[in-house]
């Protein structure tokens, strides 16, 4: 696999965030769904990435936004439904671990929704350490969302 900064000129990229999107949505109350479509990930401060198949097929995207010097959000983390169980969210996720270290921040938060259908999404969160927390930066206590969080002490 090959992780590279997010093309946003490329369609396979905006079929994936569109996917993205709309399958979030589908699946969350009216005004709960917090995923940023492809203009919200070129704001300034975001950080977005897609991962590669050796063959050239787009496995996932997933995005870091800086919220304070030592604090950043998960944002848009999606993997193709082909690519699932196969080690590709873990290694997106490492990666945005990794570079929101490498920034100097010590704390990466985000918020995903609490139907059933996020469940996988929970489970690989939890297993790279993120427990459970209040809302952060901007958002509200919302029975749709979970808020999780990790610390990232210094090296």
């Amino acid at each position: 696999m090959r992780t590279a900064p997010a093309d946003f000129a490329d369609p396979r990229v905006i079929a994936l965030l569109r996917h993205h999107l709309e399958s979030a949505r589908a699946e969350t109350a009216p005004g709960s769904a917090h995923a940023l479509d492809p203009t919200g990930l070129q704001a300034p401060g975001i950080e977005a990435w897609t991962m590669w198949d050796a063959d050239g097929t787009l496995l996932a995207i997933g995005a870091l936004k800086r919220i304070s010097a030592i604090h950043g959000e998960v944002k848009s983390m999606h993997t193709a439904g082909a690519a699932r169980r196969r080690g590709v969210g873990g290694a997106m996720l490492r990666h945005i671990i990794a570079a929101a270290r490498a920034t100097g921040m010590r704390r990466l938060s985000l918020e995903t929704g609490s139907w059933p259908y996020f469940a996988s999404a929970h489970a690989l969160y939890a297993a790279h350490g993120f427990v459970e927390c209040g809302p952060f930066e901007g958002y509200g206590p919302d029975p749709n969302s979970i808020f999780m969080t990790l610390d990232l002490p210094a090296a």
